[in-house]
């Protein structure tokens, strides 16, 4: 359930984003974009900017209440630690583990690695 939520929530944004997009703060926005204002002829000179506004409205509604929603669906086998807190919990710090420096390799062992790529080279 909290997977499909998320997946509505997403698409809902995904929507807003466009029709945000389409309008115009000066009314310019989809009557403006068509050639020739062919878009005023199909949904008239008035009624673009009231049908996104009212597709904005409804769109934000929608995804204000179901990220509401979604934090009520969210049981408590979902819900995780997170590191630091798990870390915190145990009273476990660790340290991390450093690559030993290239000076601690044997002499020859350099060698015999630099003769290996050099003979693959010539291949």
């Amino acid at each position: 359930m909290f997977t499909f939520l998320i997946v509505l929530i997403s698409i809902i944004a995904v929507l807003m984003t466009l029709v945000v997009l389409l309008q115009s703060g000066k009314g310019g926005g989809l009557a403006g974009i068509a050639a020739g204002g062919a878009t005023t002829q199909i949904l008239g000179s008035r009624q673009a900017p009231d049908f996104l506004e009212k597709a904005t409205w409804s769109l934000a509604t929608a995804f204000i209440v179901l990220c509401i929603l979604s934090n009520f669906v969210i049981g408590p086998d979902t819900q995780g630690d997170s590191v630091i807190q798990q870390n915190a919990d145990s009273g476990q710090v660790e340290t991390p583990v450093l690559p030993a420096p290239d000076a601690a390799l044997p002499a020859d062992a350099g060698a015999a690695a630099g003769e290996g790529s050099e003979e693959g080279g010539d291949q």
